[in-house]
């Protein structure tokens, strides 16, 4: 069984710019609902969170909380590996991991900023896509680098 409720799926530039015949990925936001790793009899770690390693800690389970509150999100592209060493519940390289209350406070366009960073990486950021004589395209980054674009097509 998994810990996790996928939230949404969306596609996102796969690398973390978006600009005429860019490659899509398929992200997904995994929900980690609040009483994941809260001590509970009878399943093994009634003292212990066996998920503390990779998620935020757990909030505290009170009489307000919500079934609806998450104790973290993670994102992940969808071929992601899930299971290491250490958990099989673990992703082996989310792009983001946020505490539910992060998530709910965090408006979209800044959520959308920081995956797309995440899939960005090291590279440089996507600044001018120049549209040539048809079918030439140019990419320039933030670093003054420049690469041929794809080909437009009709």
């Amino acid at each position: 069984m998994s810990i996790y409720a996928t939230l949404w799926h969306l596609q996102f530039p796969r690398d973390g710019d978006d600009y005429v015949g860019c490659e899509w990925a398929d992200v997904l936001a995994q929900g980690v609902p609040a009483h994941i790793g809260t001590p509970t009899p009878g399943y093994g770690y009634e003292s212990g969170d066996p998920y503390e390693a990779f998620l935020p800690p757990a909030p505290r389970i009170e009489s307000g909380t919500s079934e609806d509150d998450l104790r973290a999100v993670v994102f992940v592209v969808s071929t992601s590996k899930k299971g290491t060493t250490r958990s099989g519940q673990e992703y082996a390289s989310p792009l983001l991991v946020l505490t539910g209350a992060e998530y709910a406070a965090m408006p979209f366009q800044v959520l959308h900023d920081r995956l797309c960073t995440a899939l960005r990486g090291t590279k440089p950021r996507l600044v001018l896509e120049v549209l040539g004589p048809y079918p030439t395209t140019a990419l320039v980054f933030e670093d003054g680098s420049r690469k041929p674009g794809p080909p437009i097509t009709k």
